[in-house]
């Protein structure tokens, strides 16, 4: 099965779901935690479609496979692992999406009239950039930066502007 994780331009991804859950049952097994049918399910959701994902989201692409309290506790256990992350809740939402670790490191694109959220790769010398002014920021206030999550918010082209 081919997924959305192709995405080459964000520096990471695998070809097939079979992958992905073999990575991801490796950073489970290192946290004390299994793969579980239903975190296995929550992945293979998050794999098949492109960009950040509500719980509603969810919800519908799963339909009745999985009780809406089992969807959040496998998510909880999927970000305290690393293998999921929650996004800034720009709209009073939360987002959850793969992690970096696993699909490469990538921006959102935030409307801010619909709240829908799309994945973008900077690219290897502006990402560069980015990290440089991020290290000089956190060097004046004593902070060592480990990375960094931007979100451009705008109106997407399905709103009206």
């Amino acid at each position: 099965m081919r997924t959305i994780l192709e995405r080459t331009e964000m520096g990471g991804g695998y070809a097939t779901t079979e992958e992905l859950v073999d990575a991801v049952a490796r950073r489970l097994a290192a946290a004390g935690r299994r793969l579980t049918e239903h975190r296995r399910r929550v992945v293979g959701a998050l794999a098949e479609t492109p960009g950040p994902r509500t719980v509603a989201e969810l919800t519908d692409a799963l339909g009745d496979a999985i009780p809406l309290s089992s969807l959040y506790r496998a998510l909880a256990v999927l970000v305290e692992a690393g293998v999921v992350e929650r996004l800034h809740e720009h709209d009073g939402v939360a987002r959850y999406e793969l992690s970096e670790v696993l699909v490469g490191h990538h921006h959102h694109l935030v409307c801010r009239r619909c709240g829908r959220v799309v994945d973008v790769a900077a690219g290897g010398d502006l990402d560069a950039a980015i990290d440089r002014l991020a290290r000089r920021l956190g060097r004046r206030r004593g902070f060592r930066v480990r990375g960094h999550h931007i979100d451009f918010v705008g109106e997407c082209e399905r709103c009206p502007r």
